[in-house]
């Protein structure tokens, strides 16, 4: 009887504990949503933009179910690759490289860049609503950021024409995108958030990654030597992947109504 009273209260468990970061972290949790809205409005943007310059007309409902359909599942994909990851030797262990950005890349070279940004945001929300947050939502907020950092440009080029080259110019674009937002927000939000929230000083942040790699010995040289190139490998290799495998899936991923 106890199992099973502890099965069902597990979750409401989990959930309370959520509830309880989430009341700590309130002010970092605004502007998360803020940012979140901003990118979602500019992913929005570009997309009526291109869809107002080629004319394009109306979705029917039948390609509205099947888009609603495809973002839920390539979400649902990009959850259960998130949750295996993996360090990388020259980095300080907080960083993990995964593939969980490869759904969402189809999903915004498929759908647009709105379906990317929302299969980015379905991905973290299911990973925190089923793993919960061990750094105080920094660690999921710095995944959808600099996911998005890297799939909006890529998937905005690529829509305003879908051709190879667009697509390669566009993840090339994409990838500069990231890593640059990702040495930044690292440098003056991300790391000075996670040591306040883990009450640690950023050299402490910073001596871990001297730990695994000599050539870090400050906060510059760690943006240089661990953020730029853990952002980059992630980039080339989700993006390689798609090159890869878009068009040979692409036609099972296209709604067949397309007036």
């Amino acid at each position: 009887m106890d199992k099973v009273k502890d099965f069902f209260s597990a979750p409401a468990k989990a959930l309370g504990k959520l509830f309880e970061t989430a009341k700590e972290n309130v002010g970092f949790l605004l502007i998360s949503v803020l940012i979140v809205a901003l990118i979602l409005g500019a992913a929005y943007g570009a997309e009526y933009y291109f869809a107002k310059k080629k004319h394009a007309s109306r979705k029917s409902d039948r390609l509205k179910v099947h888009r609603m359909t495809l973002i839920a599942l390539l979400s649902a994909i990009a959850f259960v690759l998130m949750l295996f990851d993996f360090p990388l030797w020259f980095l300080p262990g907080f960083y993990k490289i995964d593939l969980s950005e490869l759904p969402v890349l189809i999903a915004a070279f498929t759908l647009g860049p709105v379906a990317g940004v929302t299969t980015e945001f379905l991905k973290v929300f299911l990973n925190v609503l089923i793993q919960g947050t061990g750094t105080g939502f920094i660690g999921e907020f710095a995944n959808f950021l600099i996911g998005c950092a890297f799939i909006v440009p890529a998937s905005v080029v690529y829509y305003a024409k879908k051709t190879r080259k667009n697509a390669v110019i566009g993840l090339v674009a994409g990838t500069l995108v990231c890593v640059v937002t990702g040495c930044f927000m690292n440098a003056f939000v991300l790391l000075p958030a996670y040591g306040k929230a883990f009450h640690m000083e950023i050299g402490n942040l910073v001596a871990m990654g001297t730990e695994k790699n000599g050539l870090i010995s400050g906060m510059f040289s760690f943006v240089v030597f661990a953020v730029a190139p853990f952002n980059l490998i992630k980039c080339v290799v989700t993006g390689g992947v798609t090159m890869l495998i878009y068009k040979k899936i692409s036609y099972l991923l296209k709604g067949r109504d397309t007036r």
